[in-house]
């Protein structure tokens, strides 16, 4: 029999009276060496600093007469270990029961006087996270922290993404003598030291208005730099189908009109913007910031060299290449194979280059064109004025 305990805190104050009847009744206490010096004299000195799946199933084989507690810090429900030797416990056969802890959530909240029942809570406790989409897309998110990722490192990335004016809070040493609260926004608390047992709140970041695509054109700050009109990114993002949590590309993004609409789209994911004019570069971080389109990159340079280092894409829109069409296909499919693809076309010979640079790989190319006409006014009428036709080109499999 073994029965897993969560320590809350690890101070003995955090222990539920159910967890330390269990301690005190064990014959054997396994956990973390930290733990274990934490616990309660009335306990069996019989401990192990054991907490890895296989060495807990080697010593449950070797003492299947004995009364065992292993114990985590924090709550057995909330990212502890308890999720991964449950399962193995079940398919041994082997009896136990689980007894739940203070978690590092419910300190902070009961530290900071708030119900934490409509925080969105996030693990970057020895596992990759990326705190600017969980920022983006809910209004409060707790960090569990640990490992490379802290508070403060957290604060940086959110800060360098444009979401440093995000008020956030840090809690330290929660349920201890020690315990601290730090308050201030992102970008204050990146620059700050915290202790290695801390956790981060980050709340009331800046959300764009969701709405499907094709933005007014007057939405965006334009300067001389051609855009993609409204009329063409509603069809360009229909073509790619785009997927919240999608890596995009957009190769040749002038204003950045289309990157906009594609990291409004795709706000669990990440889109670069890849483009090599000073003026345009300019008006992408400007329509970045207008928009908090914080899940776009730009990535300054000329396709398809700019495009070596980043991600693999599952969608790509092409605006413009400068006469490297087939190397920038190239380097999209050598990228993804599978990679949903639209180029946008004006000119008769980029048409005829992007259906042969599709082929080449065997893609089947889909042409279609827009004609819009807008209404203008003439006196008491009105007529229409005809923008130049637009080819939009993707590539299926045969």
């Amino acid at each position: 029999m073994i029965t897993l305990i969560g320590m809350g805190s690890g101070t003995p104050g955090s222990l539920t009276a159910q967890g330390l009847a269990a301690l005190q009744g064990a014959d054997r206490i396994l956990g973390a060496k930290r733990l274990l010096a934490t616990l309660p004299e009335s306990c069996t000195g019989n401990r192990q600093a054991l907490y890895k799946p296989d060495e807990i199933l080697a010593c449950l084989a070797a003492h299947p007469d004995e009364e065992i507690a292993l114990v985590y810090s924090g709550d057995t429900g909330f990212y502890s270990g308890a999720s991964q030797l449950l399962p193995m416990l079940r398919a041994f056969g082997i009896s136990c029961r689980v007894l739940p802890g203070l978690s590092s959530v419910q300190l902070l909240a009961a530290a900071v006087g708030r119900p934490w029942q409509d925080w969105t809570l996030v693990s970057a406790h020895g596992c990759a996270c990326d705190p600017v989409s969980a920022c983006m897309n809910h209004k409060t998110v707790f960090f569990l922290t640990g490992g490379a990722e802290t508070p403060a490192t957290l604060c940086a990335a959110l800060t360098a993404a444009g979401l440093g004016d995000a008020h956030a809070l840090v809690g330290e040493n929660l349920g201890t003598p020690d315990e601290k609260i730090h308050f201030g926004t992102a970008q204050e608390l990146a620059g700050q030291a915290f202790a290695s047992l801390s956790v981060l709140l980050v709340e009331h970041a800046v959300h764009p208005e969701r709405r499907t695509p094709g933005l007014p054109d007057e939405a965006f700050i334009r300067g001389e730099v051609p855009m993609t009109k409204q009329e063409v990114r509603a069809a360009a993002l229909a073509k790619l189908a785009v997927r919240p949590a999608d890596t995009l590309w957009d190769v040749g993004a002038g204003t950045g009109s289309v990157s906009v609409e594609l990291a409004l789209a795709a706000p669990q994911g990440h889109v670069y913007a890849v483009e090599c004019e000073p003026d345009a570069c300019a008006l992408i971080y400007r329509n970045r910031e207008k928009f908090a389109a914080w899940n776009l990159s730009l990535i300054e340079g000329r396709a398809p060299a700019a495009l070596e280092a980043l991600p693999a894409p599952d969608a790509v829109f092409i605006g413009g290449t400068k006469g490297s069409m087939a190397a920038v296909v190239d380097t999209v499919l050598a990228k993804n194979a599978n990679a949903r693809i639209c180029i946008a076309a004006i000119a008769l010979e980029s048409l005829s280059a992007a259906i042969a640079a599709l082929t080449a790989h065997g893609l089947s190319a889909e042409v279609t064109q827009l004609a819009v006409s807008r209404t203008r006014p003439a006196g008491r009428l009105h007529l229409l004025t005809a923008n130049n036709p637009i080819f939009l080109i993707t590539g299926e499999r045969k």
